[in-house]
């Protein structure tokens, strides 16, 4: 199998998480290619990073939401690409879970399960461009 890319823009409004799912997994057979727990993480971030996105990136929303992703032997990734606010989601320092729930502050959890359930997540700005890439790495065929 060759590398394929495949790329669209949404607009960034929690009415599309469907779609964006829709797009990352079903498009084009990751849910036939990982093991159903690894499709079931890659879910659970889609929707983590879309949501944030849709939520905070931009100051009047919807902004747009770009999405790359690009399956190859090795790997399957995703890259979602906004132009909305400067934010590094690898820079927040992570939740302390064992505090009891009433004395945490609130948030971070989300971003603390995507880096957990994901083989790699990569973040940039690219000029005014804000680029979070997560990568789930394909097991290999015995």
């Amino acid at each position: 199998m060759e590398s394929t890319v495949r790329e669209r823009t949404f607009p960034a409004s929690l009415d599309c998480l469907g779609d964006f799912r829709a797009f990352i997994l079903e498009e084009d057979g990751a849910e036939e290619r990982l093991p159903p727990k690894r499709v079931a993480h890659l879910d659970v971030a889609i929707e983590e990073i879309v949501v944030n996105i849709c939520s905070y990136a931009y100051e009047t929303p919807p902004g747009e939401l770009n999405i790359r992703v690009e399956e190859s032997p090795e790997a399957f990734a995703v890259e979602f690409l906004d132009n909305g606010v400067a934010f590094d989601p690898l820079a927040v320092d992570e939740p302390d879970v064992t505090r009891p729930l009433e004395e945490r502050d609130p948030g971070g959890l989300g971003i603390l399960l995507v880096r957990r359930m994901m083989d790699e997540v990569h973040y940039s700005r690219k000029g005014a461009l804000n680029s979070l890439r997560i990568v789930v790495k394909t097991p290999r065929e015995r």
